[in-house]
């Protein structure tokens, strides 16, 4: 008997609503029907190992079929079907609260409109004008029904001859969405969403190359491998098993370093294989790259809120009943399942993590400069993952030497601790630039770590708060004998004058570096040591470094780098320096030495002498003078100091050699410097 009505909504609109809000979704259509398909075809699974039904199974499949050009796409199975009154109660009901509220809350939300009202078949109508409904049911006896509408709320239902059992969903694809009646991009969406899928999926044919080009050939082309590795058990598989799943998941990449597989079934239940790749390229957290899973049907890739950030670096699959087909990312947010998984996942890789550690030492020392972007950020931005990481944290030195921060404070706490009792790690950023101190630091009985990760500048920081007194500076931050200072710093034994004197004759010789400045200082180091150096702040080198990767901190980057240029007054070449310009050149300088340092009393004192701190007209003058005077007196100082200074080729001589130790001579400066150390040999 036919039957004619209307679907059973609140509202008139709902075919507007659900072409206009699922639109920009509109690909998942084929998602929710082939899932719709599985769905029935697992049922009647169930039911005959239950003896529920007890006929031929048959083949076990589910269809795609396009027809260009009747304009159709069907979506068959074999499963358990429908009868009328099934349509009835699963097509023609669909409760809604109201147009207004339903627009309101899932307006933005295509997966949620779909996953909350149970729309999976009536995404369809987003790329079809009009619908057809096939359907057979398992059950004896039962009549074939047709059921179709044109995307109104009206329908109709008759009797239909239909021999199998099973439904055929037809959508007569509309006028713009012509594209899903190409086999290729049919052949893509499948492809995406239904890879894994437990039943055959079949679409198209196998091709074959045949006279210059593919052809079709008479073999149904399945589209799904319907058992994926996460679904088998880890003592089934070999280490090849994952390494070509891997590649079927990424193909075109290296081997993965190694791989996690998860499988846990209380209190959640969740299986899957996370894997660890080689990372080439400059940090970077690259979303999309591990797929979430409901039951092998794709859910998504963006999983921000499954797992912890910093396993975004990972890749593989994740699968949970646990977690719906149709998840929104507030979902994903708020939901305390998925709140528990991700604590899983996260206590997971750091046991597999650690177990590997154990196991095969030597072999995860070898992955060590591989994995150590991933340990570090994750200890960087969770804090659970940080404190079970610190037994598998490895520091490397610039001997390639490994040690666990257990190991590593031991090995250096009797060398490296300073006169406050603080342990002192040095490290190194670049073994070749950095040479010179880190010979001079290995010299001196010390270990240098080698910290050249893009991720080491926030991690020494970690390190500092979480093991107890503790500091880490870098090899060039200071003179070796500072490094690790065992008692008060020696003050440089010069006069007032014999300082100002050496800071104009080194001052005025420095070259321009771009972006940078430099500070004079002068030290009592041993006379082996250099007689000049260069250091870098720790504090204000760190700030720039962090900058580079935050933003927000882009104050010190636009900072100038600042350099210490340490004058070692214990060194023979600067001795021989400093005496030639007592003689040479402090006669010239005293009086002016003197003179400013009287103009700058008498300024004092003018100010001094002001009643309630404020100058009179005539003490504002006196002022404006003395200043002139001074500032005349430190031009002579500087011109007197220059014309001194460049006729004794060893003050930039020694410039020059810190500077080349440091990278930091370059272009016309390093060229002179060549044809001065030619000139001198």
């Amino acid at each position: 008997m036919s039957q004619k009505g209307t679907i059973g909504v609140t509202t008139e609109n709902i075919f507007p609503v659900i072409k206009k809000f699922l639109y920009s979704d509109h690909e998942i259509f084929l998602r929710e029907l082939v899932s719709n398909a599985i769905d029935a075809t697992q049922k009647l699974k169930t039911l005959s190992s239950f003896g529920e039904f007890k006929g031929e199974l048959g083949e076990m499949n589910v269809k795609v079929t396009v027809d260009k050009e009747a304009g159709t796409l069907t979506v068959s199975d074999h499963g358990i079907g429908m009868t009328a009154d099934d349509i009835d109660k699963y097509i023609n009901q669909i409760a809604f609260s109201g147009a207004e509220e339903f627009l309101n809350k899932y307006k933005d939300n295509a997966n949620a409109i779909i996953g909350h009202f149970g729309l999976g078949f009536y995404s369809a109508f987003m790329v079809a004008d009009k619908v057809e409904i096939r359907s057979l049911s398992y059950k004896d006896g039962a009549a074939a029904v047709k059921w179709e509408c044109d995307g109104s709320p009206e329908y109709t239902m008759e009797p239909t001859d239909k021999a199998e059992r099973g439904t055929d969903i037809i959508l007569h694809i509309s006028e713009e969405n012509k594209k899903f009646l190409e086999q290729g991009e049919i052949d893509l969406l499948l492809k995406k969403y239904c890879r894994f899928l437990p039943v055959p999926v079949v679409s198209g044919k196998e091709q074959e190359w045949k006279d210059g080009k593919y052809v079709d050939t008479d073999k149904d082309k399945v589209i799904n491998n319907t058992e994926p590795l996460w679904t088998k058990k880890p003592s089934e598989l070999t280490d090849d098993d994952y390494r070509t799943f891997y590649h079927e998941l990424y193909p075109g990449q290296d081997d993965p370093l190694f791989w996690i597989h998860l499988n846990v079934d209380y209190p959640f239940t969740l299986t899957g294989i996370l894997f660890f790749p080689k990372i080439k390229n400059n940090f970077e957290v690259t979303k999309n790259r591990i797929q979430l899973y409901c039951n092998q049907v794709y859910v998504t890739d963006s999983v921000e809120g499954v797992v912890p950030e910093f396993m975004m670096l990972l890749q593989g699959v994740i699968d949970s009943p646990d977690i719906p087909l149709n998840v929104s990312r507030s979902y994903l947010q708020s939901d305390s399942a998925v709140k528990k998984i991700s604590g899983y996942i996260t206590k997971k890789v750091a046991s597999r993590l650690e177990e590997i550690f154990k196991n095969d030492r030597a072999d995860y020392e070898k992955k060590w400069d591989d994995i150590k972007i991933f340990i570090e950020y994750g200890m960087l931005t969770d804090q659970k993952f940080c404190d079970a990481a610190m037994k598998f944290t490895l520091l490397k030195d610039t001997d390639g030497k490994f040690y666990t921060l257990t190991d590593y404070r031991t090995l250096i706490e009797g060398t490296q601790t300073d006169k406050d009792g603080n342990v002192v790690y040095i490290y190194a950023t670049d073994p070749v630039s950095q040479f010179a101190y880190i010979n001079a630091a290995t010299e001196k009985g010390y270990n240098v770590l080698l910290m050249d990760g893009q991720l080491d500048s926030h991690f020494i920081g970690l390190l500092e708060t979480k093991i107890e007194k503790s500091r880490f500076v870098r090899v060039d931050s200071d003179s070796v004998d500072n490094l690790i200072p065992k008692e008060e710093k020696k003050a440089a034994d010069l006069t007032a004058d014999t300082r100002d004197m050496l800071t104009n004759i080194f001052r005025t010789q420095l070259p321009k570096v771009e972006k940078a400045e430099f500070l004079v200082e002068f030290e009592s180091l041993s006379p082996q040591a250099n007689p000049v150096l260069i250091t870098q702040n720790e504090y204000m080198r760190r700030m720039k470094e962090m900058a580079a990767m935050q933003p927000g901190m882009s104050f010190y980057g636009e900072l100038p780098d600042s350099y210490n240029l340490i004058v070692n007054v214990e060194h023979p070449v600067i001795k021989k320096i400093m005496t030639g310009a007592e003689a040479d050149l402090m006669p010239t300088l005293k009086p002016l030495f003197d003179a400013t340092r009287a103009d700058n009393e008498s300024s004092e004192q003018v100010r001094k002498s002001a009643k309630d701190g404020k100058l009179s007209d005539e003490d504002s003058a006196k002022i404006k003078e003395l200043d002139e005077k001074i500032a005349h007196n430190r031009n002579e100082e500087k011109k007197a100091a220059t014309e001194y200074a460049s006729a004794q080729p060893l003050v930039r001589q020694t410039i020059d050699l810190a500077l080349l130790a440091n990278g930091l001579l370059k272009g016309e400066a390093l060229n002179e410097f060549i044809k001065r150390s030619v000139s001198m040999l």
